[in-house]
């Protein structure tokens, strides 16, 4: 496939209840054009941002996981967003990629947000992680990851930069920022799924999922409410431009001690 087209599922995630924002996305899968073949949910779709997940974290067999393998195969299309997982003792902000075909990849949050203590509370992953799906190369990133240019630097030749996020409204111009630049400095697709309304803490989310081309131009640019919105990627298109532009040949190579 030369092209993905990705449906963006921009919600107000009910607080610490998985099954009402199944049953509230469910609504809209199942709206969805049939030629989608990728959906995108924002970080910790199913319970919010918490720092409680000892209340509401899953296994990779739990409900949850369950209810997506359960889409993807039904819609016949590739869903992700990130999760609280649990693993033994410990807790993770992890990415889940399930393919239709259930085969499964995963990310675990590298930069745990350290003003909310998340750090303190999920452990953080060790490893960016690349994701290979209907002939795109795609890097997913989770929120806080957004803040470092180092960590999304395009040196694995990725296609589509992917970030799904709980990023409030005080600091939304930051992620408006940070999204055109990912875009322009990595020659690549950059793909940002933020989520609306108001969580447990009372903090604000004013959606703004939006997509950028490898120049910085905007694709689409969700208004704050809860809403879907669908755009196609196009791996010629991509290619085209990086051979008029070829940038990413300029780059400075360095090694970080």
């Amino acid at each position: 496939m030369n092209s993905l087209q990705i449906a963006i599922l921009q919600h107000n995630i009910v607080w610490h209840n998985p099954i009402a924002n199944q049953q509230l996305l469910e609504k809209q899968l199942n709206e969805l054009p049939k030629a989608t073949t990728l959906v995108v949910l924002p970080e910790m779709w199913a319970t919010g941002f918490t720092m409680k997940p000892e209340e509401v974290a899953e296994t990779m067999d739990g409900p949850t996981m369950q209810w997506m393998k359960e889409m993807a195969k039904t819609q016949d299309t590739a869903i992700c967003g990130s999760l609280a997982i649990q693993e033994g003792n410990d807790f993770y902000n992890r990415f889940v990629f399930v393919h239709p075909s259930a085969k499964l990849d995963t990310y675990d949050k590298v930069h745990p947000y350290t003003p909310s203590g998340e750090s303190k509370i999920y452990r953080a992953g060790k490893t960016s992680a690349l994701i290979e799906y209907a002939g795109f190369r795609i890097r997913p990133l989770v929120c806080y990851d957004l803040r470092f240019p180092v960590f999304a630097r395009n040196t694995d030749n990725y296609d589509l930069l992917l970030c799904v996020a709980n990023w409030p409204a005080a600091r939304i111009q930051a992620w408006n920022a940070l999204l055109r630049a990912r875009a322009i400095e990595n020659m690549a697709y950059c793909i940002g799924v933020n989520r609306t309304g108001k969580d447990g803490y009372r903090l604000t989310y004013p959606g703004a999922s939006a997509a950028y081309n490898a120049l910085g131009d905007e694709l689409i640019f969700m208004q704050e409410k809860d809403t879907t919105s669908s755009l196609t990627i196009d791996l010629d298109t991509l290619r085209s431009t990086r051979k008029k532009l070829p940038f990413l040949e300029d780059r400075d190579d360095f090694t970080l001690i």
